[in-house]
This record gives C-alpha cells, structure tokens and sequence, in this order.
C-alpha cells in the first residue's frame, strides 16, 4: 500500500489550505492509498537553528519517522508575500535528505487573490534540492474564500477536476518509484 503523509503549512483557524489538502487526501484515498495529515498548529515545532537534536521538541522527531515513513507527500501551503508560509520551511527546514530524498511530492498552494505558481515553483525548488520527485501537476486555488462551499467541498467542477487529475498522479508515480 502507498503510504502517503500530507502536510498544512498554514496556523490559521478553518484554514483554506486545510481543507484544499483534504480535498486531495481523499481523492488519494479513494484510489487505495494510506493518508496521515500533519497539521503544523497542532504541532509544537521549533525555529530550525541548522541543528540535528531538538530534545525540548518530540514532534521534531514525530514529524521526522512519519515523513521518513511515507512515499509521499503533500504539500499544502498558503501563498504569502509570493512564497511559501514560513511555517512549511521551517518544517522543510528540520528535516534532511535522510527524510525526504525519494519522496514523490504533490504541490498545492492557496491564495486570496488570483491563482499563479511563485510558492508551487518554490516548493518544486525545495523538493528538488532534497532529492525528491515532484509530479508535474499541481494546485493553486485562487480566491480561495470563495472556492469552498459552507462543507469544505470545491465548488468549481474544473477545480475539482484537477483534484482529480493530482491525486491520480500522485499515487501513479509513487507506485512507480516505489518498485
């Protein structure tokens, strides 16, 4: 079975990023694969000071073995000021190529305004310089408060469509790179 870790990058209450990462979660699931979902708010992580030891901080390690663990990953993050959240590299940051090298990774980012690519390049820039694999298709959701009805489902068919197409490619490639 293909085990796949999902990660929000976002500390905000009913965040947009959650609930897009749940949206792709279960279309992965829905395909056979395994999803645990790391909420970075419900974890206590420290700054990255470049260090290997973080003994005041057992979800460093939490964080770590599950990722380790994984196939995958999903990668889900607002887009602030033109980037990643602060919040996902910092959690990127604490971990090393033993962790992430030869994970195939799902990319999405989620934006008040118009959808583009600066965090999704940016991650694509991150999981790369770690050995990693990200799948050519990737999420952004523009106008993101209005993108979700009051359940947490997309609204817009396209949208939902290329949820679709994501979660498919995720678990195909890592199936792939798994053998």
């Amino acid at each position: 079975m293909v085990k796949i870790v999902g990660i929000v990058g976002s500390l905000r209450t009913d965040s947009y990023s959650a609930l897009a990462l749940q949206q792709a979660a279960d279309r992965v699931e829905a395909l056979g694969a395994e999803v645990d979902i790391l909420d970075l708010k419900e974890m206590k992580l420290p700054f990255c000071d470049g260090g290997n030891e973080y003994p005041d901080y057992p979800d460093v390690d939490v964080l770590r073995d599950k990722v380790k663990a994984a196939d995958g990953l999903i990668l889900a993050t607002p887009e602030y000021h033109g980037s990643v959240s602060g919040v996902l590299k910092n959690a990127l940051d604490l971990m090393s190529f033993e962790h992430l090298s030869g994970k195939v990774t799902g990319a999405i980012s989620v934006l008040g305004g118009q959808p583009n690519s600066n965090a999704l390049n940016d991650l694509r820039i991150i999981v790369r310089w770690v050995h990693g694999f990200v799948i050519p298709e990737q999420i952004a959701v523009g106008q993101a408060w209005q993108a979700f009805d009051s359940e947490g489902k997309l609204k817009d068919a396209k949208l939902a469509e290329r949820f679709d197409a994501f979660a498919q490619s995720l678990v195909d490639y890592t199936v792939k790179l798994k053998k």
